[in-house]
């Protein structure tokens, strides 16, 4: 679980006045992270292009591994002549 300081905790009224000086905090590396409340509850995170990116590639490369992991234990059913429908091997992939 996320945790967030006392600073990165932003009402949405205050946000949308001060976008601005958010921005510049989330830019300067003032702060990681800001997360936007709306009734006491997270609603979104606002972070930085740089760090938006870095989590994007890890979220592709990790897809990528599921995928690869999927295929492998695919092909490895087939050397020991155990085949299994395609169906299986994608439902494999939401595990």
């Amino acid at each position: 679980m996320v945790t967030y300081a006392t600073n990165e905790l932003i009402p949405s009224s205050q946000f949308a006045k001060k976008f601005g000086s958010y921005l510049a905090q989330i830019k300067d590396n003032t702060v990681n992270k800001l997360a936007i409340l709306k009734n006491n509850k997270i609603e979104a995170v606002l972070i930085s292009k740089n760090e938006y990116e870095i989590l994007n590639n890890a979220l592709k490369k990790v897809e990528a591994e599921a995928f690869l992991n999927s295929v492998q234990n695919g092909l490895d059913d087939i050397e020991k002549g155990d085949t299994q429908p395609i169906s299986k091997l994608w439902n494999q992939l939401d595990d």
